[in-house]
């Protein structure tokens, strides 16, 4: 019988069922899977376990038949886990899974962990006797649509909360957007968040502050001092990162996503909307809110395009691409596309539409 995740607890409140299937392609939401099956088992009595993982062609499927079988030396009950990274266990498999099935018992847990499975395989005999036996869970990434509603809910198993409202709507889109598609990223900043600050409400601020501290140099903190005309400090900045060994292709993606981000709210005002939703269209909250309040009125439709078209070329050249006109090396690239960018940025205070003067580099041709 399938059931969903979140229904899981529940099922193991009421007793524990003699097999259970969890299968998909989400690592940290099988793990918590698995760790709340193994510990109703523990509790229930099941003290003695075994591992068994499938892999290659030569697995000794007669050895699991058998061990299950087995009555345990040093307890009572067994749980017994059936790995099958591939999820493929092959023709002898398949019998072997299905024979298991028949004959299990109540003195033996067994936990199957498989991957993401196509249809083909959810057609398989194998797998219908799996979830024909216990219960079958299926491990599903979190669309990026729930992630902020996913978010708000470990908070709160915490004892944290955003701020009610758009301001607290907007730090849980933050964080989503710097988590995206990586859930176990996404679990370690909200445990972070329960160490530096106490159970209670936790500000836009607080949240930007824990998410982008994790190195000395940060790479979006680089984008915000492209953003703010800081030409040294980017500099700095981006030479820091590549001492670091951070990857090139995140710090394009980066300043590119910047890019991007100043033509959509370039083109809205141009359509008409105001700058406050333009902003918020575009996804740009907090710090970079107020950059790009500073930085969207110095940038001219020609400026945007010249650097859409730069940000494409070093897109290439970061994955291995050569372009003649410009650096052979990406870092060298990614500074050449910085000076770019803050060429436009770097307008001295009060001097209207004259531009600060940057390095050469920016747009002189390569030597």
């Amino acid at each position: 019988m399938q059931i969903r995740l979140d229904q899981l607890g529940a099922h193991l409140q009421k007793g524990l069922r003699p097999l259970y299937t969890l299968w998909g392609d989400e690592p940290l939401l099988a793990q918590e899977a698995g760790d709340a099956i193994r510990s109703a088992a523990r509790a229930a009595g099941h003290t003695e376990r075994q591992v068994h993982t499938v892999s290659g062609a030569y697995f000794n499927w007669s050895g699991l038949l058998g061990a299950a079988q087995a009555m345990s030396l040093f307890a009572d009950k067994q749980l017994i886990e059936i790995r099958i990274p591939s999820g493929k266990p092959g023709k002898d498999g398949s019998e072997a899974l299905q024979r298991y099935c028949e004959t299990l018992s109540d003195d033996v847990v067994t936990l199957v962990q498989l991957p993401r499975l196509d249809r083909q395989q959810q057609a398989s005999a194998w797998f219908a006797a799996l979830d024909g036996a216990g219960l079958s869970i299926r491990i599903d990434p979190v669309e990026r649509k729930a992630l902020p509603q996913w978010i708000a809910q470990r908070l709160a198993a915490q004892g944290q909360r955003v701020q009610s409202g758009e301001p607290g709507q907007q730090s849980l889109a933050f964080f989503a957007d710097r988590v995206e598609g990586n859930l176990l990223a996404a679990h370690q900043e909200i445990q972070k968040l329960a160490l530096l600050y106490p159970a209670g409400e936790l500000a836009f601020e607080q949240i930007e502050a824990a998410v982008l501290n994790v190195a000395r140099y940060d790479v979006f903190r680089l984008g915000e001092a492209v953003l703010a005309g800081q030409v040294g400090r980017a500099l700095r900045m981006l030479d820091g990162l590549e001492a670091e060994g951070e990857a090139a292709v995140l710090v394009h993606w980066t300043l590119a996503e910047d890019i991007r981000a100043l033509r959509r709210v370039k083109d809205a005002m141009a359509a008409g909307k105001p700058l406050s939703l333009a902003l918020r269209d575009a996804r740009v909250w907090g710090v970079k809110e107020r950059l790009f309040e500073r930085a969207v009125p110095l940038m001219t439709d020609n400026a945007l395009a010249q650097l859409l078209h730069a940000a494409q070329i070093c897109d290439g050249l970061v994955k291995g691409l050569k372009h003649p006109d410009w650096p052979l090396e990406p870092w060298e690239g990614l500074k050449r596309l910085v000076l770019m960018t803050v060429q436009w940025t770097a307008a001295a205070p009060g001097a209207g539409s004259r531009r600060a003067v940057v390095p050469r580099l920016a747009l002189g041709p390569v030597q």
